[in-house]
């Protein structure tokens, strides 16, 4: 998967506003978590113990909803 954060200069635009923009995008786009997940191997047993439980959280955060 290929992530893009694209920042183009508008006008007399400063640095500092410029960075900001980026941030944002890059943040948006998922960018930075998706590199931290990626940064290390994760087992299979581990990545569906971590996804059950992140299906149970869900379901109980759904079940205080209603």
């Amino acid at each position: 998967m290929i992530f893009l954060a694209i920042v183009v200069a508008q006008g007399s635009e400063g640095f500092d506003s410029m960075l900001k923009r980026f941030n944002k995008k890059v943040q948006h786009a998922g960018i930075l978590s998706e590199a931290r997940r990626r940064a290390h191997h994760v087992k299979p047993p581990t990545r569906n113990k971590r996804k059950a439980a992140a299906k149970r959280r869900q379901a109980i955060k759904a079940a205080r909803r209603t």
